[in-house]
């Protein structure tokens, strides 16, 4: 049986996928909740749960406090599952899309993006379309993420998931990044934009804790190098990294 820990609703049961899905455990949930509220991060908190299965993680989040939660989940069972533990719950500002991980990341960093560079481009209302009409965080960004992708997940699919989440706007100033891994695959592959600042281990289960950060400069001795003023100096000079889909 899979509950609510803690807060407004907490000790309510909700259902679980009958197949496909991997629930984090009850202790699990407990320990990353704890140090969540540790970094007061959940009052008031605008949440993504990607890989959202039953919507668990999600879920404790509203009850403890978030505003704002999108549960989005690839398999259609388990988002209809998560829609009625929400509606059983009855908790507000919960709301669930049947979509894959990467492409709805895809979307919030394509509307990110468009929204720092000139306004009503094309470019704006297509990835605002695909990202849902009512946004993810709105304009200030997400306040905390949750990635519990399947243990099988290749590498490649969810350092491209983290690598949107890095693109400036996507997350919040302060913004914590928690992401559920098996302990015998590699530490995920941290973008540019993202900083890992702990790790806890529960058994097969391993959390990571990442948070915003500035890009480091491709070149910092060639950046040093241009004269006061903007003008770039005389010859080739390479390109800088970009952070994006």
């Amino acid at each position: 049986m899979t509950r609510i820990v803690a807060g407004s609703v907490g000790g309510r049961s909700i259902a679980v996928p009958a197949k496909g899905t991997r629930p984090t455990s009850d202790r699990v949930r407990e320990a990353i909740f704890s140090r969540l509220e540790h970094l007061d991060v959940l009052d008031g908190a605008r949440v993504l749960d990607l890989y959202a299965g039953s919507g668990a993680l999600g879920l404790e989040a509203a009850s403890r406090g978030a505003v704002s939660v999108i549960l989005v989940d690839s398999a259609r069972l388990a988002a209809d599952v998560a829609r009625r533990n929400v509606a059983a719950l009855g908790l507000a500002g919960v709301r669930v899309t049947t979509d894959t991980a990467e492409r709805f990341a895809a979307g919030l960093a394509g509307r990110s993006a468009a929204s720092a560079g000139p306004a009503g481009t094309a470019a704006s209302a297509g990835t605002a379309a695909s990202a849902g009409s009512a946004g993810a965080g709105g304009a200030a960004g997400l306040d905390l993420v949750f990635l519990d992708p399947p243990y099988d997940l290749g590498e490649d699919e969810l350092a491209a998931v983290l690598t949107h989440l890095a693109v400036p706007g996507v997350l919040a100033d302060g913004a914590v990044v928690v992401v559920e891994r098996s302990t015998r695959t590699p530490e995920p592959a941290w973008p540019d934009g993202l900083a890992p600042f702990a790790r806890k281990d529960y058994g097969e289960t391993a959390v990571y804790y990442a948070e915003p950060a500035d890009p480091e400069p491709a070149d910092p001795e060639l950046a040093d190098t241009a004269p006061p003023g903007g003008t770039e100096p005389s010859g080739d000079t390479p390109p800088s990294d970009s952070v994006g889909a």
